[in-house]
């Protein structure tokens, strides 16, 4: 048995189809079927059983599919770290940005890029929970979230900025010359939030428990600006932090801090006891010099 049937074997697996997984690894399927057959007169044993139109694992097809997720990981890191002979002069760096973010990261990006051409970005927008979730399988090495992440990971992180969080209102006689907006008041609102997947859901959730009560939510998005958009109908408040509120229209709708304050922390995450390449110790280092310890801010 080899590297390359054992990937074979666990990507049929999740895939549940042989079909599928010559699709995804640029293989015919009967070459795949074929090593499989092979694999199971090796190990002398029947690995998957077709049922209907799924494939079940055997028990020992079951054994093999979670040692043989280990194995691949650990070749992927090997090969990482074969890959930084050669310094940064190519390999992959794959990063999570959360949507919110993603504007905002472009200088990052770009100046990245230009230091580093040879280091190719695999850039997956999704929300921090799905974010960590990617950091802590292996699928990303890095990943932008807000903090903090729970304790009780096994997760590092390090702050880049810091920003106090907003309600997003209509611009009406009830809102005007308000210059903060007690957590306790949203109680009697209808609220516009992301969606679960996302670290900011918890901490406004959270926030809102801690003030003895549960919001009356009335949509969910993964995007800022249908958000704000919602609110511009009348449908409800948002609270967003103050960086995407100043690219709100101010013409339509008023941003106003919480009382207490209430902050949105970004960061960057990895795995603990993961080895990072040298690509994401690059970026790590590259994020720090736009956002030093001291400082707070988005890039100059």
């Amino acid at each position: 048995m080899d590297v390359r049937t054992l990937r074979y074997f666990v990507e049929v697996v999740r895939q549940q189809s042989f079909t599928r997984a010559a699709e995804k690894l640029f293989v015919t399927q009967p070459t795949i079927s074929k090593m499989l057959r092979n694999l199971e007169d090796e190990l002398e044993c029947t690995l998957l059983v077709r049922e209907g139109r799924r494939l079940r694992l055997t028990d020992s097809g079951q054994a093999l599919y979670q040692r043989g997720l280990t194995i691949l990981e650990e070749f992927r890191q090997l090969k990482a770290e074969l890959q930084d002979i050669n310094g940064l002069k190519r390999g992959q760096l794959r990063l999570g940005v959360p949507p919110m973010v993603g504007t905002q990261m472009a200088p990052l990006i770009g100046e990245f890029r230009q230091r580093y051409p040879g280091i190719e970005l695999i850039i997956s927008e999704f929300g921090g929970l799905t974010v960590q979730q990617a950091v802590l399988s292996g699928e990303l090495d890095l990943a932008l979230t807000a903090l903090p992440v729970d304790p009780d990971l096994p997760i590092t992180s390090q702050l880049l900025f810091s920003h106090p969080l907003c309600i997003v209102v209509p611009r009406t006689p009830y809102w005007l010359n308000r210059t903060s907006v007690a957590i306790a008041e949203l109680a009697e609102q209808s609220i516009l939030i992301y969606n679960e997947d996302f670290a900011l859901y918890r901490l406004l959730i959270d926030a809102f428990h801690a003030h003895g009560f549960t919001p009356k939510i009335a949509a969910r998005s993964g995007q800022w600006d249908f958000l704000a958009a919602m609110v511009q109908t009348g449908m409800g408040v948002a609270i967003l932090p103050e960086p995407i509120c100043q690219r709100l229209d101010s013409q339509q709708l008023l941003w106003i801090p919480l009382a207490p304050t209430l902050l949105w922390q970004l960061g960057l995450i990895w795995r603990q006891g993961s080895y990072l390449s040298q690509s994401a110790q690059a970026w790590i280092a590259h994020s720090r010099e736009l956002w030093p310890d001291d400082q707070s801010g988005y890039p100059r």
